[in-house]
């Protein structure tokens, strides 16, 4: 599948959006994190922050912006209508508890409540933008289990590191929120890995022969292409990666999403506040940069079972 930037921008800052409230929520209510304004300012500040831009790009991948209020009606059976709902749902709990936290200094009552729901809202709203591309059993690669959870595991560490970082520049503490974070990215990784493994074993849905019916009568192959140039669907969902690229790019990940910022992470929780800030920033720099990477990675591996049609020996 061609890899759309909008898409991109939109699955990896609403979703680090998305974990950092989620966090920000379970911390509030928990009493793990303190009832101080400016940490509620900039923490959910820039929760919401991500979360609005992600949601904005998303539109530019509309061919008319101006009627994407429509696919809230659909809530009844399409995953991105839900997407919508949940997604516009959350700032109201999200909204609430920044007023408590922010302006009131509060957490408690109406505000835990408030941020409660947050942190169940926060989730869910990412994993039913999971479920938008699990659901499509015409594209194998999405077509199984681990891509909503790795959709949650991601959003969950990358919001995490944000915290820490957060954190740490405020001066709080920051050794169990910098090991949270550390933790977090490991699962996410092995959900990757996990992910990763699955597609690259899974035998294809469909082939020309599969697609034809005569497959048993041995190999079958196209004898003239179906058109002269290259059209919409071809463009859109005929966008293939090199098995070279896919590797380096899978190392590239592996290296700037996990490895760095797990040891970054790792290393803030053990030193003094500044190197701690310095650790950290460069962890969230890496993580930004490995999560753009993971995500391009997912779409331009995808293979829609349409490309049979054009020359795809499987897909």
């Amino acid at each position: 599948m061609h890899p759309a930037y909008s898409v991109i921008l939109f699955t990896t800052a609403s979703g680090a959006g998305y974990g950092l409230l989620c966090l920000m929520g379970l911390g509030a209510v928990s009493g793990a994190l303190p009832p101080d304004r400016l940490l509620g300012f900039l923490g959910l500040g820039l929760a919401l922050a991500l979360i609005t831009t992600g949601l904005l790009s998303s539109t530019f991948h509309l061919g008319h912006p101006e009627r994407a209020w429509r696919a809230l009606s659909q809530w009844r059976s399409s995953w991105l209508s839900r997407e919508g709902v949940l997604a516009v749902a959350t700032y109201v709990p999200a909204g609430v508890l920044g007023i408590g936290w922010a302006i009131l200094g509060r957490t408690d009552g109406v505000f835990a409540a408030a941020g409660i729901a947050a942190a169940v809202l926060a989730p869910l709203t990412v994993f039913v933008t999971g479920m938008i591309y699990q659901s499509l059993p015409t594209i194998r690669q999405w077509h199984q289990p681990l891509t909503a959870p790795v959709y949650v595991a991601l959003a969950l560490a990358t919001g995490a590191v944000l915290l820490a970082l957060l954190l740490a520049a405020l001066g709080s503490g920051v050794h169990l929120p910098a090991s949270l974070a550390a933790m977090l990215l490991a699962i996410a990784a092995a959900l990757k890995l996990s992910y990763w493994r699955a597609i690259d074993t899974a035998p294809p849905l469909a082939s020309p022969g599969t697609a034809t019916g005569l497959g048993r009568f041995g190999t079958v192959h196209q004898l003239e292409a179906p058109h002269s140039q290259a059209n919409f669907v071809m463009r859109e969902m005929g966008f293939t990666v090199a098995r070279k690229h896919a590797r380096t790019l899978r190392k590239t990940v592996i290296g700037l999403l996990f490895a760095a910022p797990i040891f970054l992470c790792s290393l803030a929780a053990m030193v003094h506040s500044g190197l701690a800030v310095a650790a950290l920033a460069l962890a969230a720099l890496s993580a930004a940069a490995g999560v753009v990477t993971e995500r391009w990675l997912f779409f331009a591996q995808a293979m829609h079972v349409v490309t049979n049609f054009y020359g795809a020996k499987a897909a």
